[in-house]
């Protein structure tokens, strides 16, 4: 089954897409280049707005990884492409308020913003997902505010 057939993000396409904040940010911040994260807040942005087809990362790694996409698809190793969108837009969010932050010249601010990403991304990397956690949370209140109704 291919990708497009299936609903669910392969792991190595959210692995990817971590690989790419973390290292991302830590270059710009290494270079001092907030260009690096202006590429990363659209790169992200794009995902957000458009889904897989709006975000390079998947179609990169749909062509570059596909025959551990394929193993992760069939073992099941697979992420809800809501929870991708959750953690993306999380991600905007601070790499927006870094931009903001890097245009009115509060560059320490960019980078805390930016760098928040990268241990999210990186502490994701190492297992325990932050975005995850709080969707869960998101989910649970919702569905006690709104019952069913709220899907």
């Amino acid at each position: 089954m291919g990708i497009e057939k299936n609903k669910d993000i392969p792991l190595p396409i959210v692995s990817l897409n971590r690989w790419v904040l973390v290292v991302g940010v830590l270059s710009g911040l290494l270079l001092q280049q907030p260009i690096f994260t202006t590429v990363l807040f659209a790169i992200v942005l794009s995902a957000v707005l458009f889904g897989r087809r709006g975000s390079l990362i998947f179609q990169a790694g749909k062509r570059f990884l596909a025959k551990r996409n394929a193993a992760a698809l069939s073992e099941g190793r697979v992420e809800d492409p809501r929870l991708m969108r959750f953690n993306n837009t999380i991600a905007a969010i601070l790499l927006g308020g870094a931009q903001l932050s890097f245009l009115f010249g509060f560059e320490f601010i960019g980078w805390i913003l930016s760098l928040a990403v990268a241990i999210a991304a990186g502490i994701a990397l190492a297992g325990f997902c932050l975005g995850c956690a709080l969707y869960f949370r998101y989910r649970m209140n919702r569905y006690r505010l709104f019952g069913e109704k709220g899907k």
